[in-house]
């Protein structure tokens, strides 16, 4: 486990920490586009997705858990 890791680790692991990914997760990862999406709106979503799922892996990574 690397310093980094433990970091992400600590600042989420409390109450307010919880709730913002939380907030990430829902205006990121569950949000849906409509079938008129642009391809520019598609690929800046799914580029914040992948920013919100390399968070939870460090948190993940951070706690012991696998990579």
């Amino acid at each position: 486990m690397s310093d980094i890791e433990l970091a992400y680790a600590k600042t989420f692991a409390g109450n307010m920490g919880q709730r913002v990914l939380a907030h990430m997760r829902k205006i990121t990862i569950e949000r849906v586009l409509g079938p008129n999406a642009t391809e520019s709106e598609l690929r800046s979503l799914e580029s914040q997705r992948f920013f919100v799922h390399q968070i939870e892996n460090l948190i993940q990574r951070g706690q012991g858990g696998a990579s």
